[in-house]
């Protein structure tokens, strides 16, 4: 088999991010070694554009990152795009939990981490140390997980201020695969507001829909 590289680390980094041409009939083993990874992520490439194909415990997500190239190629489809938690849909218990934890908290910001566990399939919620909380402003630990425990939602609010994405958030999500939620408006009595997004390959993805249970939403 020829080398993708001849320089270890490149090796390595392409490896590890791998692109797999489409067949255009039958099977491909290295993407479907991929789609059914417990970890992992690459490229596929077919004549009707390019998937990221993106796998952790707790999500397998497709989503294409690129349009058709326009040379002639004799690829097979990329298929439809998915975006689904392995993990299951969060029990909604946990969300009324954030919420009753950031209506606490009011006046100042707050935040909370929804894990998931890989063996036994049980969630919890994570409270994490607060550095610096005022109502424009908080610092916090993003925490250190046991063995066999995932991240899966990292929530923050803005008190009783809008809910957004800051360019702090943008910094701090670059690099992550997560769900991102931020609540806002938690001083009134009705729903409060929500921005949402899901963070994986260096993308901010729009929720489908909301990860609680109960809920057919984004927002």
């Amino acid at each position: 088999m020829t080398m993708l590289a001849d320089d270890p680390t490149s090796a390595a980094v392409l490896a590890a991010m791998p692109c797999y041409p489409v067949p255009p009939q039958g099977r491909s083993p290295g993407l479907d070694a991929l789609r059914t990874a417990r970890a992992g992520h690459g490229l596929a490439v077919g004549r009707d554009g390019v998937m990221l194909v993106l796998r952790r415990p707790w999500l397998a997500l497709e989503v294409r990152v690129a349009l058709p190239i326009a040379a002639y190629l004799p690829y097979g489809s990329i298929g439809n795009p998915k975006a689904d938690l392995r993990c299951g849909f969060i029990p909604r218990v946990y969300l009324m939990s954030v919420l009753d934890h950031f209506r606490a908290a009011l006046p100042n910001e707050a935040a909370a981490f929804i894990v998931w566990n890989e063996k036994t399939g049980e969630f919890a919620v994570n409270f994490p140390v607060i550095e610096d909380a005022t109502p424009s402003r908080l610092v916090y630990r993003t925490p250190t997980l046991p063995p066999d425990w995932h991240m899966v939602c990292d929530i923050h609010s803005h008190g009783r201020g809008v809910a957004y994405f800051s360019a702090t958030d943008d910094a701090d999500d670059a690099h992550a695969t997560k769900i991102a939620l931020v609540f806002g408006r938690l001083d009134q009595l009705d729903r409060p507001v929500m921005a949402s997004r899901l963070c994986a390959g260096g993308m901010f993805l729009p929720l489908p829909r909301s990860p609680f249970s109960g809920g057919s939403d984004a927002a």
